[in-house]
C-alpha cells in the first residue's frame, strides 16, 4: 500500500525531474506550485495509481487518457492565467487538468463528451476541494456560449482545424491553447484573439485523442 506521504514525495520529484528539467523549463513558479499540490493519483484508475507521477500519459477509460505531467505544465503555463481570469477547457477526461487550472484562475468551465467521464470528474472534483469548477457533459465544438467570453480556452483533444466558436467565445487579448492536427500528425498552438485579428504561435509536436463531436463548429480555412 503505497503512503500519502510517498505520493507527495512522488509529486516533488515529478515537479523537479520532468518539469524543471533542462529542455523543458518550465519555469512560472504558479505553475509549479500547483503541479506540485494536485494529487494526480486521485484522478487515473486505482490500479494506475504506483505509476501517477511518471513521464507518460495514462488511460483513464473510455478510450480516453490523462496527459504526461509535463504537457499539462507546459498548455497550463502557456496560458498565462491571472487570479482573476475565467478559463473554459475542452475535454475534462479525468478533471486533472481542470484541478492544475482552479488552482491558478478564478472559475473553471468545463465541457467532456463522454457523460460517465464528466460525472465521475464532478465527482471527484467537489470531493477534493474545487467549489468554483463547472463541468458539464456535452459536445465541446459549441464551447459554453452562456458563460462566455472567456479570459483563456485550453483544449486537450486535437480538432483538425482551428474550433471557430471557441475562438469567438475568448474575451479581446484572451488566449487558447489547442492541439490541431489528425491523430500522430498534431501541433500544438497558441492562439491570441485581439478584436478580429487572431494571432498564432506554434509551440510543439504533440499527440492527443482526437476531438469528437460536430465539427461543423471548426474553421473552414
Amino acid at each position: 500500500m503505497i503512503e500519502e506521504a510517498d505520493f507527495i514525495h512522488a509529486r516533488q520529484r515529478m515537479v523537479e525531474r520532468q518539469l524543471c528539467a533542462p529542455g523543458r523549463d518550465i519555469r512560472d513558479p504558479r505553475v509549479l506550485a500547483a503541479m506540485a499540490k494536485v494529487p494526480r493519483h486521485e484522478f487515473v484508475p486505482a490500479e494506475a495509481r504506483a505509476g501517477a507521477y511518471d513521464d507518460h500519459p495514462l488511460p483513464i477509460g473510455h478510450g480516453q487518457t490523462i496527459s504526461q505531467p509535463f504537457i499539462v505544465a507546459c498548455m497550463t503555463e502557456q496560458l498565462a492565467l491571472r487570479p482573476t481570469d475565467r478559463v473554459l477547457e475542452i475535454g475534462t477526461g479525468c478533471g486533472y487538468q481542470t484541478a492544475v487550472l482552479a488552482e491558478l484562475a478564478a472559475e473553471v468551465y468545463s465541457v467532456e463528451i463522454v457523460e460517465a467521464l464528466a460525472l465521475r470528474a464532478a465527482a471527484d472534483l467537489a470531493r477534493l476541494g474545487y467549489p468554483r469548477v463547472h463541468v458539464r457533459a456535452g459536445d465541446g465544438h459549441g464551447g459554453w456560449p452562456e458563460a462566455a467570453p472567456f479570459d483563456a480556452v485550453i483544449v486537450t483533444c486535437a480538432p483538425e482545424r482551428e474550433p471557430a466558436a471557441l475562438i469567438a467565445q475568448l474575451k479581446d487579448g484572451g488566449r487558447m491553447i489547442v492541439p490541431l492536427g489528425g491523430y500522430g500528425d498534431q501541433e500544438l498552438y497558441r492562439i491570441e484573439r485581439h478584436g478580429r485579428r487572431v494571432e498564432r504561435l506554434r509551440l510543439l509536436g504533440v499527440r492527443f485523442v482526437p476531438m469528437t463531436g460536430d465539427k461543423s463548429a471548426e474553421a473552414t480555412n
